[in-house]
C-alpha cells in the first residue's frame, strides 16, 4: 500500500480534508530532501497522479510554501515553510542559548553537534552545528528520528518512568531500521539502564548504518527533561574508545547547558561520567 493511500484512508476515517492531507504530504516529502524533487519523482513518491501533484504544487507556490527552480526543474520547500517551522523552534527559548554549547562540542569533537526535542515519539532536530569534516552526519534541522532508534531519544527515555517508556513503545512501536536497531522492549530497557549508569546514550548505528550518535539530557527549571544534545558522526570515526571520551564531553556539556538555562539536574538523573 502506498504512503498516500494509507494517509488517504486515515483521512477518510478521521474526517480530514483530502486535498489538505495531500498538500501536507508533498511538503513532508520535499522536506526530506534538500536537493529537491522533479515532478515525476515526487508524483511517484506520493502515489499521486502528475496532474494532481502539479495542481497542489502550484497552489502551494502561490502561497510561497514551495518554489520551483527553472534552471534544474526541481521543486523545493519555500520561504513560508521555513517561517512556519521557525516559529516552532522559537517557542523553545532554549534553542538560541544552546548554540555556543553546540559549537564548543563541535570544536572539541570535530563532529556534528545537535539539539532536539521529543514530539509524538520522535526526536525533532531543532539546531545543529555541522562538522567541518568532509563526511558528516546527514540528519538536518527539521528532520526527525524515532526516539527508540535515536541517541537523543534514548537519553530522554532514560529519564522516563517504566510506565511512560512502555507507553512510547505501545504507541509508536520499535521498528528495525538497521541490523542494529533495538526491536524488543527488554533490550531497550537494558540499554536505558546502561544509559542511567554511565550518564550518556549511544545510538550504535540503530537509525542509519554507518552513523553513530552520542547524547545526553538537558533539564529544565523543575528538573524535567527539557531536550537533548548529541554528537553524531561516522561510526568509523566514533569507535568504541572515542565514544567513551565523547560521551563524557556530551554529558558534561548537557549539564553545563542545564545550568546556563536555569535548569536543575534531578537527584535521580543519570550520573555524570567522571
Amino acid at each position: 500500500m502506498s504512503r498516500m493511500r494509507e494517509k488517504s484512508e486515515a483521512a477518510q476515517r478521521s474526517g480530514s480534508v483530502q486535498s489538505v492531507e495531500r498538500a501536507l504530504l508533498l511538503l513532508e516529502l520535499l522536506g526530506e530532501d534538500a536537493e529537491g524533487y522533479r515532478l515525476t519523482d515526487l508524483s511517484a513518491r506520493a502515489g499521486l497522479s502528475l496532474s494532481t501533484v502539479h495542481r497542489l504544487l502550484t497552489t502551494l507556490e502561490k502561497r510561497h510554501f514551495v518554489q520551483f527552480d527553472q534552471t534544474d526543474g526541481l521543486w523545493h520547500v519555500g520561504r513560508k515553510t521555513f517561517q512556519v517551522g521557525a516559529t516552532f523552534a522559537q517557542q523553545r527559548n532554549f534553542v538560541a542559548p544552546s548554540i555556543p554549547f553546540l559549537r564548543q562540542l563541535r570544536d572539541q569533537t570535530r563532529e556534528t553537534a545537535n539539539l532536539g526535542v521529543a514530539v509524538d515519539g520522535r526526536m525533532i532536530f531543532l539546531a545543529q552545528v555541522e562538522s567541518r569534516e568532509i563526511m558528516r552526519a546527514i540528519t538536518r534541522v527539521g528532520g526527525s528520528t524515532p526516539m527508540v532508534n535515536s541517541g537523543m531519544g534514548k537519553a530522554l527515555l532514560a529519564t522516563y518512568s517504566p510506565a511512560d517508556v512502555s507507553a512510547i513503545i505501545s504507541s509508536y512501536g520499535m521498528h528495525k531500521l538497521t541490523a542494529n536497531s533495538l526491536t524488543r522492549a527488554g533490550d531497550l530497557r537494558d540499554d536505558l539502564t546502561r544509559i542511567r549508569r554511565r550518564g550518556y546514550a549511544v545510538d550504535n548505528e540503530e537509525f542509519q548504518t554507518g552513523l553513530r550518535c552520542i547524547a545526553a539530557t538537558v533539564y529544565g527549571q523543575q528538573g524535567e527533561a527539557l531536550c537533548a544534545i548529541s554528537v553524531s558522526g561516522l561510526a568509523q570515526r566514533l569507535d568504541e574508545d572515542r565514544t567513551a571520551t565523547v560521551g563524557q564531553l556530551v554529558a558534561q556539556t548537557a549539564r553545563a547547558l542545564t545550568v546556563a538555562l536555569g535548569g536543575r539536574v534531578p537527584d535521580d538523573a543519570p550520573e555524570s561520567p567522571a
